[in-house]
C-alpha cells in the first residue's frame, strides 16, 4: 500500500471516527391535513365480509446492509396470511437476495425481530430481482397485466366493493422513494396512479402505510381528499424515518447479526397487529399507538408519524385491510398497550454505515473480511462527503457563495408540494447525475435542494454547466458509478 493510499485512508477513518459516538464496544452514529369525513351506513364492522381483500407489498432496497426493509415486508405477508387475506390477493415485492445472503448468519431465514421467527417462509416471489422497479409497481396497482415486464403476472384485480391496503418500506427523500433499480419513484407519479385507480372504480376503499425519510412530502400537497384513501407515513415531510433492532441498540438483534433487522414505524403497526384482535382496532387506534412508539422517547430521534387524503376513512376497523388473526380474538385493545419503546434506534441513512462498521469491529484482525468492510465503510463516507461537497458547490456556482446555501435549504410551507414542476425537478436531476454519480440511497437526502433550484427558475443548461464545474470527473467507487441507470 501506497503512502497516498495509507494517508487517505487514515483520513477517511478519522473523519468517520469524528462522527461516531462510541458507547463501551458499540457504535453510535449520527443522524444527517385536514380531515375529510366520508359519510357512511356503519363504522365498518358489518362491511368485514363484503368485498376483497387486497394487498400489496413492496421492499424498495436491495443489498444487505437494507436487511430490515426485506424483513418488514416478510412479517407484512405473515401478519396477511394469519389474517385471512388469500395469497392470491397479495401482491410481493422485494429483491430477495437477503435469505440467501452469504452475510445471512441463518441462510434461507428472514426475521424482523430479536427474537422473531423465521418470516421468509412461505412468502411468494411475485416480483424479484430487477421486476422490482416502477413500472411493474404501477401495474400492478392499476390492475394492467399487459403493462407488466415479467414477474408472476398478479396484479390487484380488484372491483368496486373491495378493499386495498398497500405497504412500502425503504428508503426515501423530499419527494422520492427508493427503487433497487432506476429510475426511482417520483411522488408525483405515485398519486397520479393513485388517481387513476380510484377514476377506474375498483375499490371501495385504499390504506396506504410508508415507512421512508422524509415519507410526508410524498403525500403533502398531493394527495387530495375524495379518493376514499387514507395513507399514513413513517415521517414526516422534513426528517429522517428510523431502524430499530440495530446492532448496539438496547434491543440490540442477535450476536451474530450485523444489520438492523426492521425499522421502527414498520415494526410498531405490525407487532401491534400481531397482538390485537383487528375485528375491533381501529385504524385510527393503531395510528395513535404508532405515532406514540415512532416519537422514541425524547432524546433527540424518532420522527412524527403523518396521516392524509380522507382521514375520517381512520374510524374503520383495521379487518377490512389486513383480516384478523383468530387467535387474537378476545383480546381487549388498550391505548397503553405493552409494546416496548426503544431508548435508542438508528437513522436510516447510517444502517449502512451500522453494518459495514460492525461488520469490521468484529472481523479477526488482519482477515479478509476486516479488509472487506474496511473498504465498505471508506467508500461510503467517500461517497457521502462527495455527494454533499457537489450539491453545496453547485448551490454556490448557481446562486452566490452566501446565497446558495440559504437556498438549497429552504423548506416550504406546510401543505404545499415540494416543486411546482416535477418534470424540471427529474431533468435536474438527471443533469446532476450526468456529471457527478448517481445520487443512491443516501444522496437522495438531497432532493429538496434540486426542487429547490428548479422553484428558483434554474434551467437545465445552467444546471449542467453548474454540475460540469463541481464534478470534473465522476467517481469511480461503487455509490457513484451510473452502472444502475439514473434516478429519474
Amino acid at each position: 500500500m501506497s503512502h497516498l493510499t495509507v494517508t487517505v485512508t487514515v483520513s477517511l477513518l478519522s473523519l468517520l471516527l469524528s462522527l461516531v459516538f462510541v458507547s463501551g464496544d458499540v457504535i453510535r452514529l449520527p443522524s444527517q391535513a385536514s380531515k375529510f369525513f366520508r359519510p357512511t351506513e356503519n363504522d365498518g364492522d358489518d362491511d368485514a365480509s363484503a368485498g376483497t381483500k387486497w394487498a400489496v407489498l413492496v421492499a424498495g432496497s436491495s443489498g444487505y446492509w437494507n436487511y430490515r426493509h426485506q424483513a418488514d415486508v416478510c412479517h407484512a405477508y405473515q401478519l396477511l396470511k394469519k389474517g385471512g387475506l388469500k395469497e392470491e390477493n397479495i401482491v410481493v415485492f422485494m429483491y430477495d437476495d437477503i435469505a440467501k445472503n452469504k452475510e445471512n448468519p441463518r441462510p434461507g431465514i428472514i426475521i424482523n425481530s430479536p427474537k422473531g421467527e423465521n418470516v421468509y417462509n412461505g412468502v411468494p416471489k411475485d416480483y424479484t430481482g430487477d421486476d422490482v422497479n416502477v413500472s411493474n409497481l404501477f401495474a400492478v396497482i392499476l390492475g394492467n397485466k399487459t403493462a407488466l415486464k415479467g414477474g408472476s403476472g398478479k396484479v390487484v384485480d380488484s372491483g368496486p366493493n373491495d378493499h386495498i391496503f398497500i405497504y412500502y418500506s425503504d428508503h426515501g427523500g423530499p419527494g422520492v422513494l427508493g427503487m433497487p433499480t432506476s429510475p426511482y419513484l417520483y411522488a408525483n407519479d405515485l398519486n397520479d396512479v393513485l388517481k387513476k385507480k380510484h377514476a377506474s372504480g375498483t375499490y371501495k376503499s385504499l390504506v396506504f402505510y410508508l415507512e421512508a425519510c422524509e415519507s410526508g412530502s410524498i403525500f403533502e400537497g398531493l394527495l387530495p381528499e375524495g379518493l376514499n384513501i387514507y395513507a399514513t407515513t413513517a415521517a414526516n415531510a422534513e426528517e429522517s424515518s428510523w431502524g430499530t433492532y440495530c446492532p448496539g441498540e438496547d434491543l440490540s438483534p442477535p450476536s451474530e447479526y450485523e444489520t438492523c433487522l426492521g425499522d421502527l414505524y414498520s415494526v410498531s403497526w405490525m407487532e401491534d397487529s400481531d397482538k390485537h384482535n383487528l375485528q375491533t382496532e381501529s385504524l385510527h387506534q393503531q395510528y395513535e399507538l404508532v405515532k406514540k412508539r415512532t416519537a422514541g422517547s425524547g432524546l433527540g430521534s424518532g420522527s412524527h408519524v403523518m396521516e392524509f387524503g380522507d382521514v375520517g376513512l381512520s374510524k374503520e376497523k383495521l379487518v377490512l385491510y389486513m383480516g384478523t388473526n383468530p387467535a387474537n380474538e378476545n383480546y381487549t385493545f388498550v391505548y397503553e398497550n405493552s409494546l416496548k419503546i426503544p431508548s435508542r434506534f438508528t437513522n436510516q441513512r447510517d444502517a449502512d454505515l451500522v453494518h459495514f462498521w460492525d461488520k469490521y469491529r468484529k472481523a479477526p484482525e488482519g482477515s479478509a473480511r476486516k479488509l472487506e468492510a474496511q473498504k465498505q465503510v471508506l467508500e461510503a463516507m467517500s461517497h457521502r462527503l462527495h455527494v454533499d461537497n457537489s450539491v453545496m458547490l453547485i448551490g454556490k456556482i448557481l446562486f452566490g457563495m452566501s446565497e446558495g446555501p440559504a437556498v438549497l435549504n429552504r423548506v416550504r410551507s406546510s401543505g404545499k408540494p415540494l416543486v411546482d414542476d416535477w418534470d424540471c425537478l427529474k431533468t435536474l436531476v438527471r443533469a446532476f447525475e450526468r456529471h457527478c454519480g448517481s445520487l443512491s440511497q443516501y444522496g437522495i437526502k438531497h432532493m429538496r435542494s434540486i426542487a429547490n433550484i428548479c422553484n428558483a427558475g434554474i434551467q437545465v443548461e445552467q444546471m449542467e454547466e453548474a454540475a460540469m464545474q463541481a464534478c470534473p470527473t465522476i467517481p469511480t467507487g461503487p455509490w457513484s458509478s451510473l452502472h444502475r441507470g439514473f434516478s429519474a
